[in-house]
């Protein structure tokens, strides 16, 4: 059983590389916006599934006009219209944007620019060119072509072609469930009153908010007293109902710290339980079967640094999708210092040109976390920074608003 502490990058590998993706699942065009589909979609339709009108006006035979030079007007064309029609060389059909462009026809004439004399129709378009207005059937997709290749991510764009060309459901790579378990006898829910030695509990609405953010809409929360044995049977029903448990403290060496002897006795696999970091030393990752557990610290600053940092990214790779913070080079405009030997990240704020480290870093304070929109890393073999140094940051939802 590893025990030794590990780099950050060491540790992202290894989750990476226990991390599967979920087993695709059949999902309505309704349902599926941000997932990601698990296999070539193809359009069941032309589209358009016609030759359509792309304008107001009227259709004509390009060759039958250049030939007589002035129409008769016969019949009108309607979107939704069924009813097939044929035009003569020697007619033009009043038609409206979207309508079926009649057979014999190969130009529309906008409205605008036609004088109509009784049922005679006179084309004052000196532009007008052959195939003008028309939109010819299949020209965007052919029926049995691909549509959306599988790796396509679900927009909103996406899923109105889908639509069009006749998609009803896709089979795509789920959001994984996730099973939050809260321990600590001293935490009180948030409008009760506090005794001697109580603190509210916060990590379960910073989660939960994370979570959402992230689109994971299945989350269940359990609250476990600080016993061996409660712990392992909340372990157990959260592995049952969850593709991911997050823990929050009780990862540590304390004498009522049990997750990891929990885990163990549900068969979980420790990969790792220490990460040369700060915040988040005492980081447990494991598995059992597809399911991963990661034992995050108690301390509410510390959860967010590394659920941002190691629970985001697996989330997305469990999907097939992108989801880590994404990663910006900028100077910091003081200079810092740090321990040696550890990885640091800091809670900053990045202003679009420079980065700055906010006051109140200390892991038990979320003061400075609800004003950061980025997390500054600091490198394990530094020990301090100057002004003006490039340094790597993390970009925080909150900072694209």
């Amino acid at each position: 059983m590893p025990s030794e502490f590990i780099s950050v990058q060491e540790a992202r590998d290894l989750i990476e590389a226990h991390i599967q993706l979920l087993s695709p699942v059949n999902v309505s065009l309704m349902d599926a916006g941000g997932l990601v589909i698990a296999e070539d979609v193809f359009a069941k339709t032309d589209v358009p599934p016609f030759n359509q009108s792309s304008m107001d006006g009227y259709a004509i035979n390009y060759n039958g006009w250049q030939a007589t030079g002035e129409l008769t007007i016969y019949g009108e064309v309607a979107a939704g219209s069924t009813s097939g029609t044929y035009l003569q060389a020697h007619t033009a059909a009043r038609i409206f944007t979207g309508a079926a462009v009649p057979d014999g026809a190969d130009t529309v004439v906008m409205q605008e620019k036609v004088r109509v004399d009784g049922n005679k129709l006179l084309i004052e378009d000196e532009s007008l060119v052959q195939g003008l207005n028309f939109r010819a059937k299949g020209s965007e997709i052919k029926s049995g072509a691909i549509a959306l290749e599988k790796g396509s991510l679900m927009t909103p764009a996406s899923i109105g072609y889908l639509a069009g060309v006749g998609i009803e459901n896709i089979s795509a790579y789920p959001r994984p469930s996730v099973a939050v378990i809260l321990t600590g006898d001293e935490l009180q829910a948030p409008g009760k009153s506090l005794v001697h030695g109580q603190v509210y509990e916060s990590n379960s609405f910073a989660l939960n908010a994370a979570l959402k953010q992230a689109g994971v809409s299945q989350i269940k929360f359990y609250s476990s007293a600080d016993t061996l044995a409660a712990l392992t049977g909340v372990i157990r029903e959260a592995l049952d109902q969850a593709d991911v448990v997050l823990l929050t403290g009780g990862v540590s060496v304390g004498d009522y710290d049990f997750v990891i002897r929990a885990a163990s006795a549900n068969d979980v696999e420790q990969i790792f339980h220490k990460i040369r970091q700060k915040p988040g030393k005492p980081l447990f990752f494991g598995k059992k079967g597809q399911k991963v557990v990661f034992g995050l610290p108690g301390n509410p600053a510390s959860v967010l640094s590394c659920y941002y940092e190691y629970v985001l990214p697996a989330l997305g790779q469990m999907s097939s999708r992108k989801t880590a913070l994404e990663s910006r080079t900028a100077p910091l405009k003081t200079s810092l210092k740090k321990p040696a030997g550890l990885t640091q990240f800091l809670k900053g704020y990045y202003d679009g040109i420079s980065a700055s480290d906010l006051k109140a870093q200390e892991s038990f304070r979320l003061s400075s976390f609800a004003k950061a929109n980025c997390l500054i890393r600091l490198e394990e073999g530094r020990a301090e920074y100057s002004e003006n140094e490039l340094v790597e940051i993390h970009l925080l939802p909150e900072y694209y608003g």
